[in-house]
């Protein structure tokens, strides 16, 4: 092998260097979990789970500044995070979405029924994402270390 060749397979990634490997079953995001591959109940895109998570976030500071940071901008982000958290918990816990999920056509089920979370591991779930690090770790059918943990996945409605 060439040293070009390595460096060539680390640069496409790891689903590349595994195909020339001769591993198979990498499929479509979900197929893992019996999801479709695309429409309603397959998994949902990253691109509309950041825009769910900037609504809910500019809404969640919009609350906090007008209503618990005493219209004080230096204290709203802290007030908005514990916003943040509440909703997450409410909203999710018990219609599955919160308001940017649902604008944006996404909700959070759970992986082995495909019903709603039930409110203890929807806790788990917004606790972990509370601390940030556990929602940057994905998987290869991009969920989260949070929604891993608590046996959820974000879908299309």
């Amino acid at each position: 092998m060439d040293n070009r060749d390595a460096i060539g397979s680390w640069l496409s990634g790891p689903r590349a260097a595994a195909e020339e490997m001769g591993v198979s079953g990498y499929g479509y995001r979900g197929e893992r979990l019996g999801l479709p591959e695309s429409g309603p109940g397959s998994v949902a895109p990253l691109g509309r789970r950041f825009g769910a998570l900037f609504i809910d976030w500019a809404l969640s500071a919009l609350i906090a500044f007008g209503l618990l940071a005493g219209r004080q901008i230096h204290s709203t982000n802290n007030w908005a995070l514990v916003v943040f958290l509440v909703m997450s918990l409410l909203t999710v816990g018990t219609i599955g979405s919160t308001p940017g999920k649902r604008l944006l056509g996404l909700r959070v089920v759970d992986v082995n029924g495909l019903g709603k979370l039930p409110l203890w591991r929807t806790a788990v779930r917004t606790v972990l994402l509370g601390l940030a690090i556990p929602a940057l770790v994905w998987d290869r059918d991009n969920r989260g270390l949070h929604d891993r943990l608590s046996s959820a996945v974000q879908v299309r409605i």
